[in-house]
Formats: structure tokens, C-alpha cells, sequence
């Protein structure tokens, strides 16, 4: 068998392993924009002075329509304050994703 015949395979393997490693990059990049809750624009927010009494649970459900899961906008509402848990005190200012117009 003549030799040019293997650098072609091996040529083969090279860019499809690139077109591979492109792909899962791409998806990667759309994974990490991808907003589940398909609610919250992440430049739409508005400010929450916590009360005594006052829970994520209904913090978010006085900010999330009933065509959405509460418990997004609970993790988004997390995720914009870099909250470990669902503890919050009284006084303290969360940033509430709003709904968007769209």
C-alpha cells in the first residue's frame, strides 16, 4: 500500500478531533449563557430590603410570574448575591432579577 495513504488518516483524525474540541467549546459557551429560567435578564434587577419574617421562597414568589419556576428565580436570586445558603436577615439588600420584557 503506497504511504500517502496514512497521512491522510492521520490528517482525518487531527481535524476531526479539532471539529470535535470546537463543538463541545461552542456548547460549552451557549451552556454557560444559558439561563434556565428563562425570567431574568441579568442587567434587570431590582433592590429588596429583607424584613423580619421575610424568606427567599417568598421574596422570589412576589417577583416571579406563575408561567415560571420559583425555585430559578430563588437560585438566580442566590447567584446575583453570592448566597451560600437560603439564609437572609433583616436589613439586608438583595438584588431580585425582574422578569423580562420579551
Amino acid at each position: 500500500m503506497p504511504r500517502h495513504t496514512v497521512i491522510p488518516s492521520r490528517v482525518l483524525i487531527v481535524i476531526s478531533t479539532v471539529v470535535v474540541a470546537l463543538v463541545l467549546l461552542l456548547a460549552s459557551s451557549v451552556m454557560a449563557t444559558y439561563d434556565p429560567a428563562g425570567a431574568a435578564d441579568p442587567y434587570l434587577v431590582a433592590e429588596y430590603e429583607v424584613r423580619s419574617g421575610d424568606n427567599l421562597w417568598d421574596i422570589a414568589g412576589r417577583h416571579t410570574s406563575a408561567d415560571r419556576d420559583i425555585r430559578n428565580t430563588i437560585e438566580a436570586i442566590k447567584r446575583l448575591n453570592h448566597l451560600d445558603s437560603s439564609t437572609i436577615h433583616p436589613g439586608q439588600v438583595l438584588e431580585i432579577p425582574l422578569a423580562s420584557s420579551s
